[in-house]
């Protein structure tokens, strides 16, 4: 079993529209954008973080919004519910926020003794807040007071046909079965970094079509490169066809497809959000890869519209 993996990094997703989409994570939900760059594959596509003050591990929601891109079609092999941690007694506060603020789909209900608050995204992605206990900080902006401010993830949710090989992987990967609940497996890392939980649904219908409002990939923490060559070593050892290290400026990425369909990277802590931006600057600023800064006139002029803060 690995003991390198602290639980989620980031979660990325894809999205139809940069502006909807900044305008959702920063205005409705609060957390402080804080990197504006582009897909390294596709230059022409911003690439939008956003999560707490300095963007720490287990914080980060990320999107590509390809411009007018179609829904995705929900099914099995995909991640179905992102879940953000708040602080317990918010959950009538967030609720009234966004009722306010004409959300769609929020209704309210309880997963392991936990109350949640479920409710959309622009792209109808589904997404939940969870009251718990959690001493991460988050970040207080638009409205969001400091003392219900999203602290990070909570958790995960994935749709499976079957969650037996899927349960396997997240055993090897260190994490542990606490319970179930209906159809639901939950599998928690014991001293994680908060974002602790992965949740696996069973379920049997038809496979996910990706589009807008589809996570892309799921993403999980090591300290460094040392751990990261250790946890792709041990994943080969198993059978997993696993990439080669790839720098992504913030953080070194693997990746590997789970056996339920689902794309699982493993990214390391450094360097950080901060290597090309101050702090108190983060998100401001377009960032370009070193391989792509030749085309920032013409991604500006032609392909990436302002994002009006």
């Amino acid at each position: 079993m690995l003991n390198q993996i602290n639980g989620l990094h980031h979660v990325t997703s894809l999205a139809s529209g940069a502006q909807a989409n900044n305008d959702f994570f920063t205005k409705v939900l609060g957390l402080r954008r804080v990197k504006k760059t582009v897909n390294f594959d596709a230059p022409h596509v911003y690439h939008l973080y956003y999560g707490d003050e300095r963007g720490h591990p287990g914080s980060v929601m990320t999107y590509f919004p390809f411009e007018g891109a179609k829904r995705g079609t929900p099914g099995t092999g995909e991640v179905s519910v992102t879940s953000f941690a708040v602080p317990v007694g918010t959950l009538g506060a967030w609720e009234a926020r966004l009722q306010d603020l004409n959300i769609t789909g929020v209704t309210r209900d309880e997963r392991f003794g936990q109350s949640r608050l479920i409710f959309r995204g622009p792209d109808g992605d589904v997404f939940a807040l969870v009251e718990q206990d959690d001493p991460r900080t988050g970040w207080a902006s638009n409205g969001v007071s400091s003392d219900m401010a999203v602290q990070g993830f909570h958790s995960v949710a994935m749709r499976l046909h079957d969650t037996g090989s899927s349960a396997e992987l997240l055993q090897f990967m260190g994490y542990e079965e606490e319970g179930t609940q209906g159809s639901v497996r939950r599998f928690r890392m014991e001293n994680g970094n908060g974002a602790d939980v992965i949740d696996l649904e069973q379920i049997d219908t038809n496979p996910a079509r990706q589009g807008a409002g589809s996570v892309h990939h799921v993403a999980f923490s090591v300290p460094d490169k040392a751990a990261q060559l250790e946890v792709r070593q041990a994943l080969m050892d198993t059978g997993y066809d696993v990439t080669p290290p790839i720098d992504r400026d913030y953080f070194w990425a693997i990746y590997f497809r789970t056996p339920g369909g689902v794309l699982f990277e493993v990214a390391t802590d450094e360097p950080g959000f901060d290597r090309d931006e101050a702090p108190e600057h983060l998100g401001e600023d377009l960032k370009l890869p070193t391989q792509h800064a030749h085309l920032r006139d013409l991604l500006e002029s032609k392909y990436l519209a302002p994002i009006e803060d």
